[in-house]
């Protein structure tokens, strides 16, 4: 059993007929899809179909070969330098690898965004900077380490923290709980959840994790044939007729994941 969806809003994010190529090789044809406001909506598919791609198309650090990416109905190609700046501050962004800066210890890579894009004293930056990494389960211990001391665990909550800098409205997460054990990817998914509640936030996922798609999605999006195969419930996406579909959600691993979510929902 899958969590209860929440009821579509109104599209914060809207993706019509992208096309992104490499030369000869096409990675999306016609790709059309939409991000609701305050829905948790996790991306899927297989290595290549690009789903790093096109998260890194809708935040703006590629520009596609074809096709239309708005953003609170905006299309950032044709607005101004500042307008788009001032509407990718409304993103938070948690990379699949932390991307923390290696000479930064946390609470400065975490004020960072806060010193450069709010225009605060580093002083009052490293304070506001203490309230984001509590939020994302830091401990105090972790403030003053750097990147290479930290765990896998802890570096996934300090480019969170990060992210959530300057009180995004959108999340996007790559692949947030790779790497992790399966208890700490369950608290990530957890706080991710909690996050998003508390906040109202509206989260972008990219993941592999069928645990996480089973306890914390709204709708899960799955990347195919170059484009978005279907995009729904998880209970209706796993019932799709397609191969990689079939095996993806009812191989083992997707039938433990639903046991454990079904175990969970009972609780």
């Amino acid at each position: 059993m899958s969590r209860i969806p929440r009821a579509p809003s109104e599209a914060v994010i809207e993706v019509r007929g992208l096309c992104n190529r490499f030369g000869s090789q096409s990675v999306h044809e016609n790709l059309d899809l939409d991000l609701y406001k305050g829905e948790i909506l996790a991306v899927v598919g297989g290595s290549g179909s690009g789903k790093s791609v096109l998260l890194r198309s809708i935040v703006g650090l590629r520009q596609p070969s074809e096709g239309v990416v708005k953003v609170f109905g905006k299309n950032l190609p044709t607005l101004s330098e500042h307008e788009r700046s001032r509407v990718e501050r409304r993103f938070g962004v948690l990379f699949q690898k932390g991307a923390l800066f290696s000479s930064l210890t946390v609470t400065e890579n975490v004020a960072l965004p806060l010193i450069e894009h709010a225009g605060l004293s580093r002083n009052d930056a490293e304070h506001l900077a203490a309230v984001k990494m509590a939020l994302a389960g830091l401990p105090l211990s972790a403030a003053e380490k750097y990147p290479s001391s930290l765990s896998g665990g802890m570096i996934k909550r300090a480019a969170l923290a990060r992210a959530l800098a300057l009180d995004p409205d959108i999340l996007f997460l790559d692949e947030p709980t790779a790497g992790l054990d399966p208890i700490g990817a369950a608290a990530f998914d957890q706080l991710i959840l909690t996050l998003r509640d508390a906040l109202g936030l509206s989260v972008f996922l990219v993941t592999h994790d069928l645990d996480t798609l089973y306890t914390i999605t709204d709708r899960v999006a799955v990347l195919a044939q170059k484009k978005v195969l279907v995009a729904d419930a998880i209970d209706k996406v796993s019932e799709t007729n397609d191969p990689w579909i079939h095996e993806y959600f009812h191989g083992p691993r997707g039938r433990a994941a639903l046991t454990a979510a079904q175990q969970l929902n009972e609780v």
